[in-house]
């Protein structure tokens, strides 16, 4: 069906095609990413990257893990959108200075996405993929991560736990009960992906979890938009301020889904379970507070 309704698109992007030119953009933005996000890891070894630049190596752990998952994700929706004929471009990596060295990654729909299937596929093949890397990266991380007891220095930042990373910590790590584990650097990306991949499964407007969530529930896909801008205002008045960031951002850039051309087309039982994996992946990855800050 995607392929007998994609001719016309496809002819009138014949002359547009963003991939004529060398992506030299995605290139460069790329390379500073990998910059920012090794800079990122030696800063959070303890390095200053003024005074001793010649230890960046330092952070290839965690730029290596972190990029792999991001690639892993944007790539996976690249590649689903040629599946259904949907034009993108390849990914916009997005290098910032923050903790973590990144602001993400993007792609660009160059043409409206046709089906519900293409919608489910499009949407959840980005958060499954990444969630399946950081899935192995948290596995390799908490193997070389270490627990430390007894009195010691609170860090300036403590990460919360989804239900998938606690798991995890209890079958890698152990208890940690009267101590702190001290994260190795693959282990923290892993905890990044999980994270990133809860705020892209999000049911709201375009980002993945909207798409997934409009094709099956059409209409109703705003109501629940709207409940999720509720829910995260309150989250952000108990747990996490940074939830109030988000209720705000999701007003901004719009809480509506356009619509598919057609609708008609059913969802095949396969896509129906990919849509309950994605919701449960979208509960194992959710962290009440992810960050409490000492101060």
């Amino acid at each position: 069906m995607d392929e007998d309704i994609t001719d016309e698109v496809r002819a009138k992007g014949k002359n547009k095609n963003p991939f004529r030119r060398f992506p030299w953009l995605h290139l460069v933005l790329f390379v500073l990413t990998i910059f920012s996000t090794l800079v990122a890891g030696m800063v959070q070894k303890g390095i200053d990257p003024l005074k001793q630049p010649g230890r960046i190596y330092e952070g290839i752990p965690f730029s290596a893990t972190l990029i792999i998952i991001l690639l892993a994700h944007e790539l996976s929706h690249y590649f689903a959108s040629k599946k259904h004929n949907t034009m993108a471009t390849l990914p916009y990596f997005i290098p910032a200075p923050t903790l973590i060295g990144t602001f993400g990654a993007v792609i660009k729909m160059k043409s409206p996405i046709l089906s519900r299937r293409a919608l489910v596929d499009i949407g959840a093949s980005g958060p499954i993929s990444g969630f399946v890397v950081s899935v192995a990266a948290c596995i390799i991380g908490l193997h070389f991560s270490h627990i430390i007891r007894g009195p010691h220095a609170a860090p300036p930042i403590e990460l919360g736990d989804s239900m998938m990373f606690y798991l995890l910590t209890r079958l890698v790590v152990g208890s940690a009960a009267g101590g702190d584990i001290v994260l190795n650097p693959i282990a923290f990306a892993g905890w990044i992906g999980f994270f990133v991949t809860f705020l892209n499964l999000l049911p709201a407007g375009q980002l993945d979890g909207g798409h997934v969530a409009y094709a099956f529930l059409g209409p109703l896909h705003k109501m629940v938009s709207r409940a999720l801008v509720f829910i995260l205002a309150v989250l952000g008045i108990f747990f996490w301020k940074g939830w109030l960031v988000w209720a705000a951002l999701l007003l901004i850039i719009g809480i509506k889904h356009p619509p598919v051309y057609h609708w008609e087309v059913p969802l095949e039982p396969s896509r129906r379970y990919i849509g309950l994996l994605v919701f449960l992946i979208f509960l194992l990855t959710f962290i009440p507070t992810p960050f409490k800050v000492s101060m």
